[in-house]
């Protein structure tokens, strides 16, 4: 699989602004300082498709991202990303933060196009009860989940398959996790396929 075009489509700060063009859609979430940026740069190949920000909850949209891809038949797919705001870390008022998830819940709660859901966590930290509740929230809604362990270039091979370990413990059934790395690439090829999988023929 190679990536032959990625770029931004729409964004969108209202339900009003969601593109209804019906191709497929993976939703990308997680606290704003995982690296969601970083990891959906690594997924296309591209350094700043998504803004890398060095102050955390910088994105405050919904934004799509058009990606086209072509296997090794030279077949081409197309799918979107949609990267939704961050949470957990950004300095911003209650009331700010209550319109974010108002705005990020009436995208994922019966969103036609949409196939799964990433949520891009730190592999060095443990699930917390935001995190856990989401995914429970989108298992009621039949919206697959993958974790994707971010910054896993950061621990050593036993450290990390520890950590990987413990988050597949703490998620179960609900969720699907993979170590990776924006760095290093470690898992970007594995998330693709898992991605592909919930995409294709769609």
């Amino acid at each position: 699989m190679r990536i032959r075009d990625a770029r931004i489509v729409a964004t969108a700060v209202t339900p009003a602004g969601f593109p209804v063009d019906g191709l497929p859609e993976v939703a990308f979430l997680g606290r704003s300082n995982a690296g969601k940026s970083s990891l959906l740069n690594a997924l296309v190949g591209r350094r700043e498709l998504a803004r890398v920000s060095g102050t955390p909850g910088k994105t405050r949209a919904l934004h799509w991202f058009r990606v086209e891809r072509l296997d090794a038949a030279d077949r081409a797919s197309v799918l979107c990303f949609v990267d939704l705001p961050g949470y957990g870390f950004a300095r911003v008022a209650k009331s700010e933060r209550a319109a974010w998830q108002r705005l990020v819940e009436s995208y994922l709660d019966g969103r036609a196009p949409l196939r799964a859901a990433v949520l891009v966590q730190d592999v060095r930290r443990d699930a917390t009860d935001d995190e856990l509740d989401l995914v429970a929230w989108l298992a009621e809604r039949e919206v697959p989940v993958l974790v994707a362990a971010t910054k896993a270039d950061k621990l050593k091979h036993g450290a990390r398959e520890a950590r990987v370990v413990a988050l597949r413990e703490a998620y179960g059934r609900r969720a699907r996790v993979i170590a990776t790395s924006a760095v290093t690439k470690l898992g970007v090829d594995a998330l693709w396929e898992l991605i592909a999988g919930f995409t294709e023929g769609a």
